[in-house]
């Protein structure tokens, strides 16, 4: 009995250890299975997982988001297999998910083009799963930017498109409402014209920039953290390396969807600018230009589109203005060739003075800094004013004798320095005005002086006693000895003075008669 078992034992000892082996080897290769799952289960997509991150037909939901999440871990997570001793897997494994994640890039770039495409542009508002895709795409800043391109391409067709409906009242938009009074309906007001185009661009740029907001400002910490990563995986795709700013971005979208308004903006005031024959009025639209584009400058910043077009529309106007007063100017000149009757402000000053009234409240209703106001104004001034004052003296000169020289000229300048002295910003003019009028009002007293001398008869009198000093006993005998100290020459004297000083006072103010400033002349 122990020999058959023994036997069999002996007989059956290969099976079992064969069979001992396979149970060995099944549970090494369970373990190797486990271990297998796991890693396909970490690092390997499932088919549909696959499908849905990178198949155009399957649409962009919250699972593609959850996938392409699941993607960039498994293509982190590789570097840890780069430091075991068998790296090829590791480098096939990140190889096969960079390959994933731009295509999954790719078709959430192609799709939010799609979006944009088929939303409603008339309304720049950005849904918030948009907003979610262009936060995951900005970790591709070549695709962020060209997706943001071709949104402020249609953009800015939109608002030009907007614009030329303002203006005219029509729409490409066959539903669209029309204006019940386009702006052009009021071209032959140039000021309001122009004011109304630039109502509606500033309108314009409040609500596109209001729109975007929410995508570069309330949410700009996520953006700027897209737009770290993708600097950090594209390095060569970094222009600069600043930091994102969301203000900077969201001024340069508005931007650039403001820039077919800025052209056509441009073309349309330049046309108004130069079809002006009116200094006044093309001041005044180059004021209202300056205070839109202090206005602007604080919206997008100084180097936007729409603020270099206003810049260059403020100088074109200012151009246009200086061209006609100097026009205006040499025509008020040739008119100038005669003196007007009763030496009174001639209709040329006065109507160059009624014009720089109306420049200078315009001047005064406008933002200048209080600092630079008067340094700003004096140029208009110099170039308007001056010329034809400086014309009236000269007239006068040819013309005039005195007193009518200085009467006249003190008309000219009196009437000047009432127009200037409203307004804080013409100290420096009225100063040189004013010194002017001292001078011939100082002429003027001379005069009046040595008329009242010779009429009373005084004059032989003082010119007889000017060699001599009083205070000498020598000289005051010598007085009785000279021929307008004699007595018929006193008498005489004596006489006219009586009949000259009941009318002294009257004769006085006829010579001042044609003086205009009363206070003056009775001073």
């Amino acid at each position: 009995m122990r020999q058959q078992v023994a036997a069999a034992r002996q007989e059956n000892a290969p099976v079992l250890y064969e069979a001992s082996t396979l149970l060995s080897q099944k549970e090494d290769l369970e373990k190797k299975k486990q271990l297998l799952d796991a890693f396909n289960q970490h690092f390997i997509l499932p088919e549909e997982e696959l499908m849905a991150l990178t198949s155009t037909s399957e649409a962009i939901d919250q699972t593609f988001f959850e996938v392409l999440s699941r993607t960039k871990q498994i293509h982190s997570d590789c570097k840890v297999l780069l430091g075991s001793e068998n790296q090829r897997l590791g480098l096939e494994l990140m190889d096969q998910t960079s390959r994933q994640l731009n295509t999954g890039y790719q078709k959430l770039y192609r799709w939010i083009n799609q979006e944009f495409k088929a939303s409603d542009l008339e309304n720049p508002q950005i849904s918030s799963f948009i907003r979610k895709s262009l936060r995951t795409l900005a970790e591709r800043p070549a695709l962020f930017e060209s997706c943001l391109d071709s949104f402020s391409e249609a953009r800015e067709n939109v608002l030009t498109d907007g614009f030329y409906a303002a203006l005219t009242g029509s729409s490409n938009d066959q539903n669209g409402d029309l204006m019940l009074k386009p702006i052009e309906f009021h071209a032959h007001d140039a000021l309001r014209y122009v004011g109304d185009i630039l109502a509606w661009a500033h309108s314009a740029t409040v609500s596109e920039r209001e729109s975007l907001e929410s995508l570069f400002i309330s949410e700009g910490d996520e953006m700027a953290k897209g737009i770290r990563a993708g600097r950090q995986s594209e390095p060569w795709a970094a222009i600069d390396g600043e930091s994102f700013d969301g203000r900077k971005a969201l001024d340069s979208l508005v931007n650039r969807n403001m820039a077919g308004v800025a052209r056509a903006l441009r073309q349309r005031i330049e046309q108004a600018i130069h079809g002006q024959d009116d200094s006044v009025t093309v001041y005044k639209i180059a004021v209202l230009i300056g205070f839109y584009r202090m206005t602007f400058g604080k919206l997008l910043g100084q180097d936007s589109s729409i603020m270099e077009a206003l810049s260059e529309l403020e100088a074109s106007s200012m151009r246009q203005f200086n061209s006609l007063e100097t026009d205006q100017i040499a025509t008020a000149q040739a008119d100038l060739a005669q003196m007007p009757p009763d030496l009174k402000v001639p209709d040329v000053l006065e109507e160059t003075l009624s014009q720089l009234t109306a420049l200078m409240k315009t001047y005064d209703s406008s933002l200048t800094a209080t600092e630079s106001r008067e340094e700003g104004f004096l140029p208009i001034i110099t170039s308007t004013l001056t010329p034809i004052l400086s014309t009236c003296a000269t007239l006068a000169t040819k013309t005039l004798e005195t007193p009518a020289r200085h009467i006249f000229l003190l008309n000219c300048h009196l009437a000047a320095k009432h127009t200037l002295q409203p307004f804080s910003f013409t100290q420096s003019s009225q100063k040189n005005i004013t010194a002017s009028i001292d001078a011939s009002a100082s002429e003027l007293t001379d005069y009046q002086h040595a008329f009242f001398l010779h009429v009373s008869g005084l004059h032989p009198l003082l010119i007889a006693l000017h060699p001599l000093t009083i205070s000498t006993p020598k000289d005051l005998l010598h007085i009785r000895t000279l021929p307008p100290f004699q007595p018929t020459a006193l008498s005489e004297a004596s006489q006219t003075l009586d009949e000259f000083l009941p009318s002294a006072l009257m004769d006085a103010l006829e010579n001042l008669r044609d003086l205009r400033d009363t206070a003056m002349a009775g001073e």
